[in-house]
């Protein structure tokens, strides 16, 4: 995935109301940009840090800037978007780097499922095979050392997702959790049980019901980025 337009960089002043944050320009100049991520971002948000953010052509939008990624002081680069997660994954699924995940001729993205109405982020497909359903997650907490973990805070929603999963494999489909690592200094990962505890226990019970933990991490930088290769994934 390249960013073109190119990305621009700018200095964090905060981030506030879960979608905003105000960020310095070069030039001295205040603005607003859009924040695609809900969650508590911990460690990817800190004043001073190195904003990267795309603009977007649509003039209807608010605030036509997006924050996609954070350099940190320490170097780290992290990909904040979220949204990027399952855009990425595609592509490495199309272009054979995510080799657990080949042979399926037919992905579809966004397709209803589920006993709890979801919607699985990508469905692989086969004549010779079972159904393939793949649940994305962005892994952006980094522990002590290389340590990363999910989620960064308790998450209702990816407990659902965790359910409709494990429902799945007790009827025999294939159900995958993918954590794309999008945190360069992650390089392994763990359920963060001191985070949500209900989402570790789901997650134990899933996997015990067949439900497959995959973890690739991706390469990031202000120009582009992609999945390259798979990391560890151990309960912790």
């Amino acid at each position: 995935m390249k960013f073109d337009p190119a990305l621009q960089p700018a200095t964090l002043l905060r981030r506030y109301k879960r979608f905003l944050a105000d960020i310095q320009l070069p030039d001295g100049t205040e603005r607003t940009i859009h924040c695609a991520n809900t969650g508590a971002m911990t460690g990817c948000a800190t004043p001073g840090d190195t904003v990267w953010y795309s603009t977007s052509d649509n003039a209807k939008r608010k605030y036509p800037n997006s924050w996609e990624l954070t350099e940190t002081h320490s170097g780290h680069m992290i990909c904040v978007n979220t949204a990027q997660a399952n855009r990425l994954v595609v592509e490495a699924i199309e272009a054979g780097v995510i080799e657990e995940l080949q042979g399926y001729p037919t992905l579809r993205t966004e397709v209803p499922y589920g006993e709890e109405k979801s919607r699985i982020d990508i469905l692989l497909q086969s004549p010779s095979k079972e159904d393939c359903y793949i649940e994305v997650k962005s892994a952006t907490l980094l522990g002590e050392g290389s340590q990363g973990y999910f989620p960064d805070t308790v998450t209702t929603r990816g407990q659902k997702h965790l359910r409709e999963l494990a429902t799945l494999a007790q009827q025999g489909k294939r159900a995958v959790l993918l954590f794309a690592v999008l945190h360069s200094g992650i390089e392994k990962v763990s359920p963060a049980k001191h985070i949500d505890e209900v989402y570790n226990q789901l997650l134990i019970e899933a996997e015990l019901l067949g439900v497959e933990v995959l973890c690739y991490q991706a390469s990031l930088s202000s120009a582009q980025m992609s999945i390259k290769n798979r990391v560890p994934f151990s309960q912790y």
